[in-house]
């Protein structure tokens, strides 16, 4: 059965905050691209689950988040929700990840998104270009 996992497409003029994962055998999309979130803990709601995530890895939890999406992957269930980043990144603290930025939907699209912090240009988490090419804006 795959896992579930609660997942934010967050927003914040014009650019949408993504999470470089950290390079540990065994995880999803090891250095790799992707959203914040992670799994559903037993008894836990996926809006729950997101703040929760949220709070462990950026130590923000999240101001008006809407359920967008359900996104059927082989190897993950995902609620997804977006909503507004509505503090700047400088405010944010990574406490899970290698690096996290503000990117372009261009860039987004490209498949690829270059690290500001180490320099390196690593591709997205497999999955997360269908769910970016369904929520993000036409023309965006």
């Amino acid at each position: 059965m795959p896992a579930e996992v609660a997942l934010a497409l967050l927003e914040r003029n014009g650019h949408w905050l993504m999470q470089l994962r950290d390079d540990v055998p065994g995880i999803v999309g090891p250095g790799c691209w992707g959203l914040f979130g992670g799994h559903l803990e037993p008894g836990e709601g996926p809006e729950q689950a997101l703040r929760r995530e949220l709070l462990e890895e950026i130590s923000w939890g999240g101001d008006a988040l809407e359920f967008r999406l359900l996104h059927h992957h082989p190897r993950r269930l995902a609620h997804v929700f977006a909503g507004p980043l509505t503090v700047p990144i400088e405010q944010l603290q990574l406490l899970e990840g290698q690096d996290m930025a503000l990117i372009s939907a261009a860039e987004l699209r490209s498949g690829t998104i270059r690290s500001p912090k180490l320099g390196i240009t690593r591709p997205l988490v497999d999955g997360v270009a269908e769910i970016l090419e369904r929520l993000l804006p036409p023309g965006a």
